[in-house]
């Protein structure tokens, strides 16, 4: 295939935002040179072995439980959130003093009897959360139970902590159980997939008829909601307090369980002891269990799972796992597109397919150098930009320094490294975003898209196997008409089809980029753009976050240029008002998109637009220079006696940003 020069030539003429000098070296001399994890939105690389976590936890809990050792959860013990009619699910275990337990004392137990703090223990909410969201739930419940037992009333609206959205249905369940362990007193209540933590008033209000300790095998009964299953309360004598009893479970929780008194075996008839047993009410229960049954029938499957793929361009990965599973390629979706010559990994889910399904072709496609794992039931599908960002691990080969520069390569690679690291790079998009390495307009695709000329495309259209089949069974099943053309773009998923339009949108952001720059440096100045949202995640600031710089605040030099943004094309944007919205007006005006709505029916596409960021830094930044006879993966044809010097090079980068134009900024070298 022939190569892109021409857009070669578009992405040498990028500038740069750093001063030094550089140096030379060769990325990607083969797959496992160039290493890229997915980082979902709590913060965790997807190569992490969810089935792992849960098998670990699931010998920590005690039974019986919400949840199975096994990823598939039992249906009757899914928590409140999946399915119920109760909103609150009901939280149980701490302590099992009667006389004051206290949130956090070496004496929480868990059914077995050993210390819930001994080293050895899997630390569960450890394991799911992160740490300062786990210190702040600790310190949450230690300050409800220390009201509690200093008998402070909680006055005013209860307290509640959020642990934010979980948005994969299996770590809510662990960590909706995972709370109730270890926090009895507290409940969770789960709304769009957000996990909120209360005081458990009922619970307290428990506490006041019975022991701590039998308040807490209570709700772990209640919670567990195991058919044929029955609790008792200790034996008692004072039939007004057993009364009171029966009165609270009654009135709390009468619609699932019912109360009855039985006489202690071996009791006294002059005194007798007797026991309350609470059993769930049959019919709510089966009732209850055909309703789940039902709503899962009825509900639409989705599946997620951790792809991981070496050397091969993810839409011909997507289509030959769509082969496999008796799919089309518009049943996946995914958070962000991949580099091709790289070992990746990335979070999928895939429509119309169970687990057992997808865990059946596991040994065929690792013939085409893809694995699947972390294998789970979802309740939706993934949407592009839904992950925090990337890490990547990198080996540079053949270092050298630049043509003419007599410096030390050590001390230029250590210079460049660090004024990046501290300064960051131009924001760009990547190669990758516009099929570099083979004459692929996608760019021109995507203008062509936006002019509604379906027919045009066809003869841009790249070689790619997969794409250039589905385009060649649709043509023939529809003809050679527009309608036809506009048909076989539905062969593509929605995905694919809107990645033509954002690579002409992202063209135009670079270009957009580099007059900014080239017009202002790095100054802020009246007219620009800047994010007043600084937690708010790239390209997706709402209007409202996006203020226009007066000429007072550019005489005060209110705002950094890294807060600085410039709009990606879109209907629901706004222009800087100085030259670089001139320049926009003037580059629509050129491609004829002067009176585009951004909007094309025909196709369903939507384009809204949105901010970028026009710098970036790297985060977790390491690196290590090493001979390249000491590094376990060598380049084909390399030879041990020449030795070269070789930089080893981790760090993680925001979603939508690229590691090879931070990489340019480093190396002040074009690949």
């Amino acid at each position: 295939m022939e190569e892109d020069t021409d857009f070669r030539i578009r992405f040498s003429s990028l500038c740069f935002i750093t001063d030094h000098v550089g140096f030379h070296g060769t990325i990607k001399s083969s797959p496992s040179d160039f290493v890229v994890i997915e980082i979902d939105e709590q913060g965790q690389l997807v190569n992490k072995a969810i089935d792992e976590l849960i098998c670990k936890i699931s010998k920590v809990l005690p039974e019986p439980s919400n949840f199975t050792k096994k990823t598939k959860l039992d249906l009757q013990n899914l928590p409140f959130e999946e399915g119920s009619n109760k909103e609150a699910s009901t939280l149980v275990e701490c302590s099992n003093d009667d006389q004051n337990p206290q949130c956090g004392s070496k004496k929480d137990t868990i059914n077995n009897g050993t210390p819930e703090c001994e080293e050895e223990k899997v630390d569960v909410l450890g394991s799911l959360l992160d740490e300062r969201t786990n210190e702040l739930l600790t310190q949450f419940a230690c300050d409800v139970k220390e009201k509690w037992n200093s008998k402070t009333e909680l006055v005013g609206p209860s307290p509640e902590f959020s642990l934010g959205k979980i948005l994969d249905k299996n770590q809510r369940a662990i960590l909706h159980s995972a709370i109730r362990q270890k926090f009895p007193f507290l409940i969770t209540v789960g709304k769009n997939s957000e996990i909120v933590v209360k005081p458990n008033i009922e619970y307290k209000e428990l506490c006041l008829l019975v022991s701590e300790e039998e308040a807490f095998d209570f709700f772990k009964y209640l919670d567990a909601k195991k058919e044929n299953s029955k609790f008792t309360f200790k034996p008692d004598t004072d039939k007004d307090h057993r009364k009171a009893v029966h009165h609270f479970v009654n009135k709390k929780f009468g619609n699932l369980v019912e109360t009855k008194s039985f006489p202690e075996p071996n009791y006294n008839a002059g005194n007798p002891n007797i026991v309350i047993t609470v059993r769930f009410r049959e019919k709510a229960h089966k009732h209850r269990k055909r309703s789940l049954l039902e709503y899962q029938e009825r509900k639409v499957i989705y599946t997620a799972f951790t792809l991981r793929k070496e050397n091969m361009e993810m839409f011909e990965a997507v289509g030959f796992l769509a082969i496999k599973l008796g799919v089309i390629s518009s049943d996946f979706s995914y958070a962000g597109l991949k580099d091709k010559k790289a070992i990746t990994y990335q979070a999928m889910v895939v429509r119309k397919v169970t687990p057992e399904r997808l865990k059946n072709i596991e040994k065929e496609i690792e013939k085409k150098r893809m694995n699947v794992f972390n294998i789970r039931s979802v309740d939706d599908s993934l949407r592009l930009g839904q992950l925090k960002g990337n890490h990547f691990d990198i080996v540079i080969r053949n270092l050298k320094t630049q043509i003419n520069d007599s410096a030390n390569l050590r001390e230029r690679i250590l210079e460049a490294i660090e004024n990046v690291k501290n300064k960051g790079f131009v924001n760009y998009y990547g190669p990758q975003r516009f099929g570099i390495g083979r004459r692929v307009h996608t760019d021109q695709i995507g203008l062509a898209l936006l002019k509604e000329d379906a027919k045009g495309t066809l003869s841009l259209m790249p070689e790619f196997k997969v794409r250039e089949r589905a385009l060649l069974e649709s043509l023939h099943r529809f003809g050679m008409t527009e309608e036809g053309c506009v048909q076989a773009w539905f062969a593509f998923p929605h995905s694919m089809r809107i990645f033509y339009v954002h690579a002409y949108s992202s063209k135009i952001w670079n270009e957009a980029v580099s007059y900014r720059l080239a017009t202002y440096g790095p100054r802020v100045v009246e007219g620009d753009l800047v994010c007043l949202d600084e937690d708010g995640d790239d390209e997706h600031f709402l209007n409202s976050k996006v203020h226009l710089v007066t000429e007072e605040e550019e005489s005060a030099n209110t705002y950094a240029i890294h807060q600085v943004v410039l709009p990606v094309l879109g209907y629901n944007i706004q222009y800087p008002k100085n030259k670089v919205g001139l320049w926009y007006q003037e580059v629509l005006h050129r491609d004829g998109l002067q009176t585009c709505r951004f909007r094309v029916p025909t196709l369903k596409l939507n384009v809204p637009g949105c901010y970028r960021k026009i710098l970036k830094q790297p985060h977790n930044l390491s690196y290590q220079l090493i001979e390249e006879n000491d590094i376990d993966v060598r380049a084909e044809g390399s030879h041990i006696d020449e030795a070269p010097l070789s930089l080893l090079i981790s760090f993680d980068l925001d979603a939508s940003c690229y590691a090879t134009v931070c990489l340019r900024e480093i190396m002040k070298h074009d690949f």
